[in-house]
C-alpha cells in the first residue's frame, strides 16, 4: 500500500533534517583538523627587465576547509528550520501550487558552497574563478525557481528556464574537469577520494535534474508533487552528507 505524503509530514521530515544537517556541521568543527585552501588573486604586472606585462599572483586570504563544509550544512538546517516555523504556512500553500520558492533560495546557497569546495579540492583556488563558480551554480539552481514560478501561467510544462539551468550548471563541471586533467599531466594527481568526490556529487546534482523531470512528466508516484518535494529534501542531505564525510575521509580526519 502506497504511504500518503502530508504536509504534516514533510513538516516532521524538514524538522528532522533541520536538526541532522546541524549535527554534521557541528561534528565536522569539533571532530576535523585544521586545513585551510589559499585563495589567489592573479593580476598583471610590468616587469623592468623584459619590458612587458606579466602575470602575478597574490595569496588573499586563506579558507579553512572545516568550516567551508560546515557553512552548508548549516545553511540548510537553518532553511529547514525556517520552512517548519515562520514559513511553514507559505511552504504548504506553494506546494499545492507545485513549487517551494524555499528549496531553491537554499540551494542557490549551500550548492554553489559545496561547487566552491569540489573546486578548491582540485587546486582551483583563482578568486575570480572561484566567483564565477559560485554564480553559475546559483543561476543553475535559481532556474529552478524561474521554471516553478513560470510554469504557474502556462497550460504546457515550459522547459526554457529547465535548459538555461542545465547549461550555467555544466560550466562549473567543466571547470573542475580541466582541474583534474591539468593536475593529472602536469603535476601531481588529486587525491583518490577526490575522484569519488567528483563522480558521486556530480551523480547526486543529476539527480536533481532528473527528479524534476519526473515531476513535471507526472511519472508514477511524482504525479504527486509531495513525492518529488520529499526526494528533493533526501536527495539534498545525501549529497551534502557524501561530501562531507568524504571530505572528512580523505583531508580532515585526525
Amino acid at each position: 500500500m502506497t504511504k500518503i505524503i502530508t504536509t504534516s509530514k514533510l513538516r516532521n521530515l524538514n524538522f528532522f533534517m533541520a536538526v541532522l544537517h546541524a549535527i554534521q556541521g557541528v561534528l565536522i568543527l569539533i571532530l576535523s583538523t585544521s586545513f585551510s585552501l589559499p585563495v589567489i588573486g592573479n593580476y598583471l604586472q610590468f616587469n623592468t627587465s623584459s619590458q612587458s606585462l606579466e602575470t602575478a599572483s597574490k595569496t588573499l586570504f586563506n579558507v579553512s576547509l572545516p568550516s567551508l563544509i560546515a557553512s552548508f550544512l548549516f545553511i540548510s538546517s537553518i532553511a529547514h528550520l525556517i520552512i517548519v516555523t515562520v514559513y511553514n504556512k507559505k511552504y504548504n500553500d506553494n506546494l499545492a501550487k507545485g513549487m517551494n520558492k524555499a528549496r531553491w533560495f537554499e540551494y542557490s546557497i549551500s550548492a554553489s558552497i559545496m561547487m566552491v569546495a569540489i573546486a578548491m579540492l582540485v587546486g582551483i583556488y583563482d578568486v575570480m574563478a572561484l566567483s564565477l563558480i559560485f554564480v553559475t551554480t546559483s543561476v543553475m539552481n535559481l532556474s529552478g525557481l524561474v521554471m516553478e514560478v513560470h510554469n504557474q501561467t502556462t497550460k504546457k510544462t515550459n522547459w526554457t528556464s529547465y535548459l538555461v539551468g542545465c547549461l550555467s550548471g555544466i560550466g562549473p563541471w567543466i571547470a573542475v574537469v580541466i582541474g583534474f586533467l591539468l593536475s593529472a599531466s602536469e603535476g601531481s594527481k588529486p587525491p583518490t577520494f577526490v575522484y569519488y568526490i567528483f563522480v558521486s556529487i556530480f551523480l547526486f546534482f543529476n539527480c536533481f535534474a532528473i527528479n524534476m523531470i519526473l515531476q513535471y512528466r507526472k511519472k508514477g508516484k511524482w504525479a504527486d508533487y509531495l513525492y518529488g518535494e520529499k526526494v528533493y529534501v533526501y536527495l539534498s542531505l545525501f549529497a551534502k552528507s557524501a561530501l562531507t564525510w568524504q571530505v572528512f575521509a580523505g583531508t580532515l580526519r585526525p
